[in-house]
């Protein structure tokens, strides 16, 4: 019994060793600045050997990064609370806050599966069926998703072009 645990506990190493890589970049991209990927990718693993194991899931890798997705929107959502209850106190949400280059806040400021969608297309090359499974959505979902994105950002690009 030891022994067989053991062994369970030795595949799901390996699994999540040669899944690290690829889903700590998605941790990067999909997570809020405020956050460091490391605890993001760490928050989806521990819930979900809360209920399985990895080597249990049909596709872990999917798995977690809907997990991580879902996590992110959450963070997102209440890092927007925080803020708003910090303007009406009539403090600074970004007083003494760092500051980063602009196309990176451009990129901040889309929703989490916007930017997870624009990223597995853009960056891992994932075909949109890939991508819809991967996220838990349709594909065209996915590519309407990475659609969006893409506009959002030229918007903000042109915007600053006319503007400059």
């Amino acid at each position: 019994m030891v022994r067989n645990q053991a062994s369970q506990l030795d595949e799901d190493s390996r699994l999540f060793a040669e899944l690290y890589a690829p889903l700590r970049r998605f941790a990067a991209v999909v997570g809020p600045i405020e956050m460091d990927p490391d605890d993001l990718l760490q928050e989806a693993v521990a819930r979900v050997l809360r209920r399985r194991r990895l080597t249990d899931l049909d596709q872990p890798g999917a798995y977690l990064r809907r997990t991580m997705v879902n996590l992110a929107s959450n963070e997102r959502r209440s890092l927007a609370r925080e803020r708003r209850a910090l303007a009406r106190l009539g403090a600074s949400a970004e007083a003494g806050g760092d500051s980063y280059p602009s196309d990176i806040n451009e990129l901040l400021n889309l929703q989490p599966r916007e930017r997870a969608a624009l990223y597995l297309a853009e960056v891992e090359g994932y075909r949109y069926a890939e991508i819809g499974e991967l996220l838990g959505c349709s594909e065209g979902a996915a590519r309407k998703r990475a659609m969006r994105a893409r506009r959002h950002l030229y918007a903000q690009v042109l915007g600053e072009v006319a503007d400059g």
